[in-house]
């Protein structure tokens, strides 16, 4: 075996390894003993079969293919061990030719962090302020939240919720036919069609209405665009949204803990503070984060970058299904491939695998320290916030595979935390 080390760039090194004939030819009979005991060779009881005879049968090329498949990867573990070289996945493998056996081999190899002087950090944390206007909104949200709904005779407006007897078709085809359906009249609404609600106004109880709607070119649905629905509707019952009055009885409907209106409205002024300052908080955090890898210089495979694609597809194909949606069933919606995914998620991937070796970075040179103690604390701490099986979930928390990602997250927090802190004290200094 000829090992040729051509580049390395981008954390990967690039072998050209040429294998000896003999050592091909070894792998060539080491497959066909294994190959002549599964296939039948007519004329030949199983296992029986010459190499020859069985080279013709299966064809040369599935042969080969069978003997690199398994001589390549032992190979080129060969080489890397020859190479001194230290893996951080699998090498990818590309045969070149077959007459000699030559190919290429791709390794990644550890990543490499300089990171800049984050001491000098200066990142301002935003003041967080809550103004009357934001409280006004906010209970203007709750008396949305506990409106109700009644009975009126008078024709449809827009913001009405109208019951309705529907019928449809698109090209002389069934679109949606339903007895008694709700809908909200809301303005621009696209569903059913573009133009559907405006058509309601208007319309007073029992009265009907026929119509069509001409669907646009850049509809959301491929099957719809440009096409026309034929509509007939009956209104069954109308309502309108009731509003409570902002007032001690409001207060207490919301909660028997508020016996006023005003305490209601401290409380809510509290809450929304709360909420402004975890924002200003998480804000900083990404900012200093932030800062620090732009004065980094990180270096890393791609193949960390399709790992953490493929963290980040797999947590997002759990929420879907925790929703009842199947992945390919969401692709088929958005109307996206999965490597069309991929690609979008390609730019935070990088962010993310960036962002994560700058901070180990700094947890290195700091010295930073995450003890078992710790570690059974946050364990502790996430199982007393989960609402069931508590128990399987504090097993499974203390596996040999995930408490390690529990080490690797308090170490994260750990060192975030010293940057934020550096950040404030050199604010601080300089003022």
């Amino acid at each position: 075996m000829k090992v040729t080390r051509d580049k390395t760039e981008n954390s990967q090194v690039f072998l050209t390894i040429e294998m000896d004939p003999a050592e091909v030819d070894g792998s060539l009979e080491s497959s066909y003993h294994r190959l002549v005991k599964r296939v039948s060779v007519p004329g030949f009881r199983k296992g029986k079969a010459p190499r020859a005879v069985l080279e013709r049968h299966i064809g040369r090329e599935s042969l080969l293919d069978d003997a690199l498949d398994n001589l390549l990867p032992q190979a080129c573990e060969e080489a890397i061990t020859e190479q001194e070289i230290e893996p951080i996945a699998q090498p990818q493998i590309e045969i070149v030719q077959t007459d000699p056996v030559v190919f290429k081999a791709t390794v990644s190899i550890k990543p490499t962090v300089e990171l800049g002087d984050y001491h000098q950090i200066q990142v301002e944390r935003q003041s967080v302020e809550v103004a009357e206007g934001d409280v006004d909104a906010a209970m203007e949200g709750l008396r949305q939240q506990y409106a109700t709904w009644e009975p009126v005779e008078r024709p449809v407006q827009f913001d009405d919720l109208v019951t309705f007897d529907i019928e449809s078709s698109i090209d002389g085809e069934p679109f949606i036919n339903k007895k008694e359906t709700q809908y909200q009249v809301i303005h621009d609404l696209p569903f059913p069609a573009p133009g559907f609600a405006e058509q309601l106004t208007g319309l007073g109880p029992g009265e009907e209405k026929r119509f069509s709607l001409q669907f646009p070119s850049d509809y959301p649905k491929d099957e719809l665009r440009g096409k026309e629905a034929s509509f007939a509707v009956k209104i069954t019952e109308m309502k309108e949204k009731k509003l409570p009055e902002l007032n001690d009885e409001f207060a207490g409907v919301v909660s028997p803990d508020f016996q006023t209106l005003v305490s209601l409205r401290e409380q809510v002024m509290t809450d929304l503070t709360h909420r402004a300052e975890e924002k200003s908080r998480v804000d900083f955090e990404e900012r200093v984060v932030q800062a620090v890898v732009d004065i980094s210089q990180v270096e890393f495979p791609p193949v960390l970058v399709e790992m953490e694609i493929n963290r980040l597809l797999d947590r997002q194909s759990r929420r879907l299904q925790m929703g009842g949606l199947k992945m390919e069933e969401y692709l088929t919606q958005v109307n996206k491939t999965e490597e069309e995914l991929r690609e979008e998620l390609r730019p935070l991937a990088v962010q993310r695998v960036t962002q994560s070796l700058v901070l180990d970075g700094v947890a290195d040179q700091e010295k930073f320290e995450v003890g078992d103690t710790e570690i059974d604390d946050e364990i502790e701490n996430i199982v007393k916030g989960a609402t069931e099986d508590k128990e399987e979930l504090r097993k499974f928390l203390e596996t040999s595979q995930t408490r390690p990602v529990v080490e690797q997250q308090l170490m994260t927090q750990k060192t975030i935390q010293r940057l934020m802190e550096m950040a404030e004290s050199r604010k601080g200094g300089d003022a």
